[in-house]
């Protein structure tokens, strides 16, 4: 290949200009490294075929299959372990959790504003495949699903009728709690959730468009650890990827079905609620799923896309305007400012207070009065911000490749305004627009005097003991007289016969029709027959909505009915918006199912862009039948047990992410000649051991768990022969730190004295800030790319490695190059001259 044609990618070396054009880390016409199942059946155009990961594919499905098998046999202990293991997760990792997406936040706004903004995402002369609706349309509705629906109304009135840090100060106005609800809302649908998708997007489409890797998941860490991610590194992150999106999506498809059996439910009452109707749901939802993902992205997928972003405006606008447009277009105003005001301080955020020790002391102080407590609640957190937090982070897989996918051709700043920015202000548009709604129509009917009754339908509905004989019995009878007849013991009427407040205020209405409790604005209902009109309108939930159910206690309805209360608030078209939002519903539903299923096979499948059809129909019906699975055995023990299950898959992804940053900003600064690419490494990798067995090698490192303070004086006295003093000293130090930390575990675990572990970390993280010391005169030294972070963290998990890696890269074979080197001249081969392909295909 000619230099002029490969020069739009890459920049000139202001130090060696005849190495433009060689940096190139793979591309897709150079050798294929990938494991590869190779099948065709037949020899015709459109005969069947088999491509794929083996090693990927099978490891994920054994796995999968293993977790399935897991809760058919023991949903309830299945359930329990999950939730106990996110429990743990959220007491020890909330730290990591939190801080990761400001880290991930920062790094994609510098980047933003930085040179690196301008770069492409492919070539510097291709254009988008997509119009910029399209491409948003698309992103927005695989990036956020069903969620926005299920949460849009629920959510911010959870967190202002809730228990929470806010609430639990009951001399906080309530105007202040309506605006921290949406405040919290906020952050869980704005830059902190959408910049996971962002930092996966933005690196695998680099790689992927401008580099010419495979896009998959492994090909993220090409900057890091180069050709290795074809080993079982590679594989490994690959496999978590393909599980970790699995769940993610079928945490959807369960919190959409959910949703979508309520909303039937809500609108014709003789549809159930059960697992047999949400399991039907399942299967017509994959069955259009499978239509879409077989049909491909252009086809497909991107109409569908179109289609159901279109209907979730229409809905949208009609709240908007049905409503109070203007105190909608306030509120969202306010939200903003209020949002970008107090983000640092939400972004950082953790309970440390709440989840440690209550405040006890308290009244002693007069900081509480007696019966009440100002603290929050110790596991809000694990229930709402961890949760949220696990959930983004388990679809970022699925939806950064899904993005990447779309977006070849558009600049880092383009990228980052269309996957973050747009649909950033758009999620909050429609948290406004639903949530703000929804509480105001909570105050409103608080106001009215409705309330959140307990007592049993079934019995106020005419079905007392025997069904249908007391509405026969007692039907044109005062209702006093009906309350003679229970002897004033009126919790009898109520769930558990205990009666809350709310149901006594409206049972000692009906029934005594005092004076005083006339406050509720409805209908006085002289007999039975009217009260049983009454409970007919309000659909059994009379007391909490009005005959008309203009006004209605959100707060007392469950969180998958919420969205339907709200739409049959709205009047005559009450019916017509629900039904309708529960056609938006199910087609955000089928585009998160499409999408997820496409995204899964094309990581089992080593990236490949267009995978087989059969594969895309097994993947599409794997996720159903796991969700079948799940729910037809268990019900909701499963099915939390499978949320939870994508929520603590979130943890390793959460450091995979950590290292995805990095990898960007390094191959963003190698693409721009910020850093050599051919510049030193150390002589081998901290990974290396790991990946090929070398028996001296690793003899050579067990040698260094008990030697490392002899190898820092040889470093040390070969990095400054002038320096023996400091040498001998830095080994004393070393060795004495590192006998310390021995020793006191030793005592530890032979006598039992506590406290003895903590001493040896302190002696340790002493110990092994001493050796990423040299590392980091070694890097120095020799012109390596690092930072001292990296070394610190290299030192504390495996000094032992990083001992020998110094020894080797100054003592014995030097450095190496930090990327490979590819001849240009391997451009310009045939695909069918990959001769080092792994091809097991018979």
């Amino acid at each position: 290949m000619s230099e002029s044609n490969s020069t739009t990618t890459l920049p000139k070396d202001p130090h060696n200009p005849e190495r433009r054009g060689t940096f190139l880390w793979q591309n897709a016409r150079t050798k294929d490294k990938n494991t590869w199942v190779k099948v065709k059946f037949g020899n015709g155009k459109y005969a069947p075929e088999l491509r794929f990961n083996p090693i990927v594919s099978c490891a994920s499905i054994l796995l999968v299959a293993g977790f399935v098998v897991w809760c058919i046999l023991d949903a309830k202990g299945a359930g329990d372990s999950f939730v106990a293991a996110k429990t743990w997760i959220s007491n020890k990792f909330t730290w990591l959790y939190i801080g990761s997406q400001d880290v991930w936040a920062v790094i994609i706004i510098v980047i933003y504003f930085s040179k690196y903004g301008r770069i492409k995402l492919g070539q510097d002369h291709e254009e988008p495949e997509y119009n910029d609706i399209s491409w948003f349309t698309m992103l927005f509705a695989c990036g956020v699903g069903v969620g926005l629906f299920f949460y849009g109304v629920a959510e911010p009135l959870y967190h202002y009728t809730g228990t929470n840090r806010y609430t639990a100060d009951s001399y906080s106005p309530d105007n202040q709690l309506a605006q921290e609800a949406m405040n919290v809302t906020f952050y869980h649908w704005g830059i902190h959730g959408w910049v996971v998708y962002v930092v996966v997007g933005l690196l695998l489409g680099f790689v992927s468009f401008r580099k010419g890797m495979p896009m998959t998941m492994k090909s993220c860490f090409y900057p890091l650890i180069g050709d290795k991610i074809y080993s079982w590194p590679g594989d490994m992150i690959d496999i978590l990827s393909v599980i970790t999106t699995l769940f993610g999506v079928c945490t959807s498809l369960g919190l959409g079905v959910v949703q979508v059996n309520a909303g039937m439910n809500y609108i014709n009452p003789n549809i159930e609620k059960s697992v047999t109707n949400q399991v039907t749901i399942i299967w017509c939802i994959t069955l259009i799923a499978t239509i879409s993902v077989v049909s491909g992205l252009g086809n497909g997928i991107r109409r569908i896309s179109e289609i159901c972003f279109t209907v979730g405006m229409f809905v949208l606008l009609a709240i908007f305007f049905l409503g109070e447009p203007w105190y909608v277009l306030n509120l969202f105003t306010q939200s903003i400012g209020y949002y970008f005001q107090w983000i640092l301080q939400l972004g950082t955020h953790s309970d440390a207070f709440e989840m440690s020790v209550p405040s006890f002391g308290g009244k002693d102080r007069g900081r509480a009065y007696e019966d009440e407590s100002t603290d929050g609640p110790s596991n809000w957190m694990d229930m709402w911000t961890i949760f949220y937090w696990g959930w983004w982070i388990s679809w970022s897989p699925f939806v950064g490749t899904f993005i990447a996918k779309i977006s070849k051709g558009r600049t880092i700043r383009q990228f980052v305004n269309g996957a973050l920015t747009a649909p950033v202000l758009y999620s909050f548009l429609w948290m406004v627009v639903f949530g703000g709604t929804g509480i105001q129509r909570e105050r409103s009917a608080a106001g009215a005097g409705l309330c959140c009754p307990n007592w049993n339908p079934l019995i106020l509905d005419g079905t007392y003991e025997i069904p249908g004989k007391f509405a026969d019995e007692h039907d044109g009878r005062a209702m006093w007289d009906i309350g003679r007849s229970f002897s004033g013991n009126w919790d009898k009427l109520c769930k558990g016969n205990n009666c809350n407040p709310c149901s006594k205020k409206i049972l000692t209405w009906f029934l005594n029709r005092d004076n005083e409790t006339k406050t509720l604005s409805l209908d006085n209902p002289e007999t039975f027959t009217d009260m049983y009109q009454i409970l007919v309108a309000t659909r059994g939930r009379f007391g909490q909505t009005s005959q008309d159910l203009s006004e209605t206690r959100l707060s007392c309805f469950g969180i998958d009915d919420m969205w339907f209360a709200l739409m049959y608030s709205f009047g005559d078209v009450g019916p017509f918006l629900s039904g309708f939002s529960m056609f938006a519903i199910i087609l955000y539903f089928v585009t998160s199912s499409d999408s997820g299923s496409l995204i899964i096979d094309i990581i089992s499948a080593n990236g490949d862009q267009e995978p087989p059809v059969l594969q895309r129909l097994f993947w599409a019906l794997v996720e159903g039948g796991t969700a079948t699975a799940l729910l037809a055995a268990g019900g909701t023990d499963s099915l939390k047990a499978l949320q939870t299950a994508s929520v603590i898959t979130g943890l390793p992804y959460t450091i995979l992410l950590c290292f995805m940053c990095v990898s960007l900003w390094r191959a963003l600064a190698m693409e721009l000649g910020d850093i050599d690419p051919f510049g030193p490494d150390f002589a081998f990798t901290v990974l290396d051991p790991f990946i090929s067995f070398k028996p001296r090698l690793w003899w050579n490192i067990f040698k260094e768990i008990f030697l490392t303070p002899v190898t820092l004086y040889r470093v040390m006295l070969k990095l400054d022969s002038g320096a023996r003093g400091a040498a001998i000293l830095m080994c004393c130090v070393s060795l004495v730190t590192w006998l310390a930390n021995v020793i006191l575990d030793l005592a530890h675990y032979t006598t039992g004295v506590t406290g003895l572990t903590a001493l040896a970390l302190v002696f340790y993280v002493f110990f092994v800030t001493l050796v990423s010391s040299v590392r980091s005169n070694v890097r120095i030294a020799k012109g390596i790319v690092g930072n001292p972070i990296e070394d610190f963290f290299c030192s504390f998990f495996l000094y032992p490695i990083v001992s020998v890696q110094m020894s080797e890269t100054l003592l014995g074979s030097g450095t190496v190059p930090l990327m490979p080197r590819i001849d240009p001249d391997l451009l310009d081969h045939k695909e069918e001259e990959e001769g080092e392909t792994k091809n097991l295909a018979v």
